[in-house]
């Protein structure tokens, strides 16, 4: 499974493991972690994770983190819905983006 959740991951230079998918998360965690990324105007592969059960625990063993969602950018695992939310109010998670060359529309932090 871990070779699946690593294709997937390095499938896009942005992936996210949610509830659901972005027009319908399902849970209040996926749906602020999706805003964010449609806020900073980034593409996004989303993967969700109540779709298939190995996924859901797949990823997780993967990233060694217990909860959905979960974010990748350029392969590494950033974190989820907190560190995300953090590091797009401080302006982390839009100087992440401009490093590594990932187009996106805002500058602005939150």
């Amino acid at each position: 499974m871990s070779e699946i959740i690593k294709s997937v991951i390095n499938s896009a230079d942005v992936v996210l493991f949610m509830k659901g998918v972005p027009a319908a998360p399902q849970c209040g965690f996926s749906m602020q972690v999706c805003q964010i990324l449609n806020h900073v105007g980034v593409e996004f592969n989303s993967i969700d994770v109540l779709a298939d059960g190995a996924i859901r625990e797949g990823v997780k063993a993967y990233s060694q983190w217990p909860t959905i969602p979960q974010l990748y950018v350029k392969g590494e695992f950033i974190g989820g819905c907190d560190i995300t939310r953090e590091m797009f109010q401080s302006g982390e998670l839009v100087a992440l983006f401009d490093k590594e060359g990932i187009p996106h529309k805002a500058t602005a932090k939150a």
